[in-house]
């Protein structure tokens, strides 16, 4: 017989110092990505469609990294996204916030730090999919008579 998980995506939720670490992470990656996504938004270039679905996807990723909901899918899509850039995969609006490939690299690498660790306990994924204490009640017996 296989053994089944009982959590989704994730074996813990630290808390104390190793979750305001996560959290950290998180919310500068979440950061990194919002302001990119701004910049494709903000972008006059001769193709809108493509910066505004670009936009539109690296925000939402990284607004969803800000509040750690979804975070494996979130850090997934931004690492793609900055692996892409750093390797002109994906054509970048002129106001770029990784200008360097070695900025995207590091964008990149932080998201699979993200995506391997997990969110930690300051997140929604915890307050969702983290550990339950399940009470179980004494079992009442009728009275002896």
């Amino acid at each position: 017989m296989g053994r089944h998980r009982l959590q989704r995506s994730f074996s813990t939720f630290p808390g104390g110092w190793p979750g305001i670490g996560l959290l950290l992470l998180r919310l500068t990656v979440g950061l990194m990505a919002v302001i990119e996504g701004g910049f494709f938004l903000a972008a006059r270039d001769d193709s809108p469609l493509r910066n505004w679905s670009l936009g539109l996807i690296a925000f939402a990723s990284g607004a969803s990294l800000l509040i750690g909901i979804l975070t494996p899918f979130a850090g997934v899509i931004v690492g793609l996204g900055s692996t892409g850039i750093a390797f002109s995969w994906i054509p970048t609006p002129v106001p770029n916030l990784f200008d360097a490939k070695l900025t995207a690299i590091l964008a990149a690498v932080m998201a699979v730090a993200i995506i391997f660790l997990g969110p930690g306990a300051f997140s929604l994924d915890s307050r969702w999919f983290g550990r339950r204490e399940i009470f179980i009640p004494p079992i009442s017996r009728p009275p002896k008579s």
